[in-house]
């Protein structure tokens, strides 16, 4: 499967995520469902990587290893505040302010990545922030 497919899956992932988040922390507290459903992810990735044959330890300390790291830390806090916030807030508002990360992430790979800004991606942008305005602000 090409990345478009890969991609599709995410969407249908990520879709799924919030509203089953919501419900469960209705009664369950929401750290406890971000461990849960973030250990299955774990045993998940530890699954694949095994059936692909992909070493682990070497990576550990490799040149980029800071960056996986940090990756880690970054996801960590953005998890938790994500099932915090879907804990306590509505789906429909929690979701588009969550997902303006792609947005700031375009600003930063074009910041500190040297990726070409275009002004199809400042249109981008600019749309997905007004997208994010119509839809979260009550």
């Amino acid at each position: 499967m090409n990345y478009i497919g890969w991609a599709i899956v995410a969407l249908i992932g990520y879709t799924a995520l919030p509203p089953l988040v919501s419900i469960a922390t209705q009664d369950i507290p929401d750290t406890v469902a971000a461990l849960v459903a973030n250990g299955i992810l774990v045993v998940a990735a530890l699954a694949v990587t095994l059936y692909e044959g992909e070493q682990i330890v070497p990576y550990l300390v490799s040149d980029k290893a800071p960056y996986m790291y940090l990756a880690g830390v970054f996801l960590a806090i953005g998890i938790l505040a994500y099932y915090r916030a879907l804990a306590s807030g509505p789906v429909s508002v929690v979701v588009p302010i969550f997902g303006l990360f792609i947005a700031t992430s375009s600003v930063l790979g074009i910041a500190l990545l040297d990726e070409p800004l275009t002004a199809r991606k400042v249109a981008g942008i600019g749309f997905a922030l007004a997208a994010i305005y119509l839809t979260a602000v009550e």
